[in-house]
């Protein structure tokens, strides 16, 4: 058995449970090991009935008062039964799980752990973890791991396998592609004792130690790819000859709207560039609506002017739908003599031969699209210019081979995360860099609130209220099903019932919100559901339907951040709000205010505390993303890391580039070594390197899964 071995190749991993891994990625005991926990939770010592307050997540030791009662509504089992600590009582729910009356016993002590709900005067547990109580007592002593789950899969389930492959003899023998030296030198831990203490840490200490070496190595990677690329570019010379043109300009007259400042200093720089012999390579850095993308389409313009073609490549069908959408309607308005045809994955097999033959042939001049754009049948007649639009959302590699598509093309791409230059610097190493650092004049700024779990029915009214004046809504939440909530599989064992022991149970999910609101709202309002585990194609039905004002409610994880465009949504209501960094949330907000009505945003606070609101009455202070990435960053100390992230740039699986600077700053400096001395890894001590890059090259891990 090795890293690539199937995760069947376990005990007590059959066919069933192959499955339900696989639905979160989890295929191989090198996926398993490298699928790290969210968060963790230390436990406390059981708390007395009378000390529990509404919404806290808790323990309470006691004996159940009678046997656990069965009663069936519609289908569906609930088992409740009170739970006495000797002086008050508390009621326990389970839901859909009728065998739970047979594995408690009344008169027995246990210990229930879960959030704390009222209905009446009478305090609840719903869907509560149960241990016994020497058992509990273990797990106060260590931090415990909690895990992305999908139906079907519990905590208690991925703890067993990894501790299964940990406990193994093979993974011994797992080598260390660092050198005892290199270790020493940033004070990184041994990798495989960083996967072990990253599961099953006993302190923060322990956690903190393990996560600093594994985002080491994420960062490592991601340079080293980087830095070849750089290379490869420095020494790049363009193909193509392009001069000044008189289209960029007719267009900008002919736009409703003058270009700010900043987009005139940019265009200027980008214009200069293109007429230059060194193929561009430029960021174009700019904060939600800053205005982006009208200086790709001046670019493109420019460049089919000269006879050329010029490539745009958007992480969704949706998003290039719309660029392509906004090409054709600046085309026609300018009787602009060049052809645009757009390209994606859910054309039919004709549509496809259709549109590839006029690019080959140089017919189309403009070309845009999703990743479609670089597959291998896609040949350019004169690729002069490639343009990635939401840079994080694609890899190294990817941008590169659609750079590749050219000979030598020239390269722009955009971002609208918030990056200081100092990090984007070493993030963009091969790129020059353009801020837009101003909005348009016209924009209205958003108006923001931050509220408690009480506000909601407020806000399902306003909803309701904008909705009937003819706007559309997003509601964020931050997870797309509800998590498993209980694991009998400890039973035999003594260890009692494990969940999702987080409070998860208190995160709103995406499914179950949209039949909440589905009964909420009246039926002449529609309401839909997006998430990123739903078909391409389906969700690119929903976004057209919602982008027709078909959907007048959007219910979706933060897959919507990606920057489609809803001039008619007014409302962003983000569910959680406190498990998202605060960066990630400014994306979000961004998704309203982009039409000429005055536009909101809720976010609901649905954890209590002085430090959260603190940091969420960050966003009603400013709207500009650098700032509220430094604030956030102040704010947040070593035990925030999890649970909350400030981003999802370059699709890092637990760096951050914010928090983590300084592993980034030290990664640049070993992958700079590293290639200096030996670039090829061709000496005995970077055989593992070299087998561990080549291994994350086929993987493609920085990669979006599109």
């Amino acid at each position: 058995m090795n890293r690539n071995s199937p995760l069947d190749a376990l005990k007590g991993v059959g066919d069933k449970t192959k499955l339900i891994f696989a639905k979160v990625g989890i295929e191989t005991i090198g996926d398993l090991l490298e699928y790290y926990p969210r968060t963790y939770e230390q436990y406390a010592a059981p708390r007395q009935i009378s000390s529990l307050s509404e919404g806290e997540a808790a323990s309470v030791a006691g004996v159940l008062t009678a046997s656990i009662v069965n009663r069936y509504y519609r289908g569906r089992c609930v088992s409740t039964v009170l739970c006495s600590d000797g002086r008050d009582e508390i009621q326990l729910i389970w839901y859909n799980m009728p065998y739970i009356k047979n594995s408690l016993r009344a008169g027995m002590m246990y210990v229930f752990r879960g959030r704390i709900k009222k209905k009446g005067r009478r305090l609840l547990i719903e869907q509560p973890a149960v241990f016994h109580a020497d058992r509990y007592q273990e797990l106060t002593a260590s931090l415990q791991p909690v895990y992305s789950l999908t139906r079907g899969l519990t905590v208690n389930m991925v703890q067993k396998a990894v501790r299964q492959v940990l406990d193994a003899d093979f993974v011994k023998d797992f080598p260390d592609y660092l050198s005892e030296r290199e270790r020493e030198k940033y004070q990184l831990c041994p990798y495989m004792q960083a996967i072990r203490k990253m599961h099953f840490p006993k302190d923060a200490q322990e956690l903190q130690t393990a996560r600093r070496r594994l985002v080491f190595d994420e960062f490592f990677f991601f340079l080293l790819q980087l830095d070849g690329l750089k290379e490869k570019r420095t020494k790049s010379v363009c193909d193509f000859s392009i001069h000044s043109g008189s289209v960029p300009g007719r267009v900008i007259a002919s736009l409703p709207y003058e270009l700010t400042d900043a987009q005139k200093r940019v265009w200027e720089d980008i214009e200069r560039e293109l007429q230059g012999n060194a193929a561009m390579a430029r960021l174009i850095q700019g904060d939600v609506g800053s205005g982006k993308t009208i200086l790709a389409v001046l670019a493109l313009f420019l460049v089919a002017e000269n006879g050329c073609q010029g490539a745009m490549m958007a992480p969704t069908e949706v998003l290039a739908r719309q660029h392509f959408q906004l090409i054709q309607t600046l085309i026609h308005q300018n009787a602009l003599p060049f052809e645009a045809v757009l390209l994606t994955g859910s054309m039919t097999a004709k549509q496809k031969r259709e549109t590839c033959a006029k690019i080959e042939s140089g017919e189309a001049a403009i070309v845009i699209g999703t990743h479609a754009l670089i597959q291998d049948k896609v040949i350019y007649h004169a690729l002069a210019l490639v343009i990635t639009d939401e840079q994080h959302r694609f890899g190294v590699r990817q941008r590169e081979t659609l750079s590749q598509k050219g000979g030598t093309p020239h390269t722009m791409v955009m971002s609208a995360t918030p990056i200081p230059r100092t990090l984007a610097v070493i993030l963009y190493g091969d790129l020059d860099i353009s801020v837009l650092n101003e909005m348009p004049a016209n924009r209205l700024p958003i108006k923001n609130c931050v509220v408690g779990p009480a506000y909601r029915p407020k806000a399902y009214q306003f909803i309701q209220t904008q909705v009937e004046m003819g706007h559309q809504a997003y509601v964020i939440c931050p997870m797309v099903e509800e998590a498993s909530c209980a694991d009998t599989s400890g039973e035999a064992s003594g260890d009692g019932y494990s969940g999702d022991s987080s409070g998860a149970t208190n995160l709103e999910n995406v499914i179950d919100y949209t039949q909440k609101l589905r009964r909420i709202f009246p039926k002449t309002i529609t309401v839909a559901c997006l998430h990123g585990r739903m078909k391409p194609s389906e969700k690119n039905e929903i976004m057209e339907r919602f982008l027709a004002n078909q959907i007048q409610v959007l219910v979706s994880t933060t897959v919507v951040e990606v920057g489609v465009n809803v001039p008619n949504a007014t409302v962003m209501m983000v569910e959680n709000a406190e498990r998202f960094g605060l960066s990630q949330l400014h994306q979000l907000r961004g998704r309203v205010g982009r039409g000429d009505a005055q536009s909101y945003c809720i976010f609901l606070q649905a954890v209590d505390g002085d430090r959260i609101r603190e940091r969420l009455d960050i966003l009603n202070q400013t709207n500009d993303g650098f700032e509220i990435a430094g604030k956030d960053l102040e704010l947040r100390g070593p035990g925030d890391l999890f649970g909350i992230r400030q981003s999802g740039l370059m699709n890092f699986q637990l760096a951050d580039v914010y928090t983590d600077a300084d592993v980034l700053q030290k990664a640049k400096e070993a992958a700079e070594e590293i290639r200096r001395e030996d670039p090829s890894f061709s000496l005995p001590e970077h055989r593992e390197l070299k087998k561990r890059y080549e291994h994350q090259l086929e993987r493609q891990s920085d990669f979006l899964n599109l």
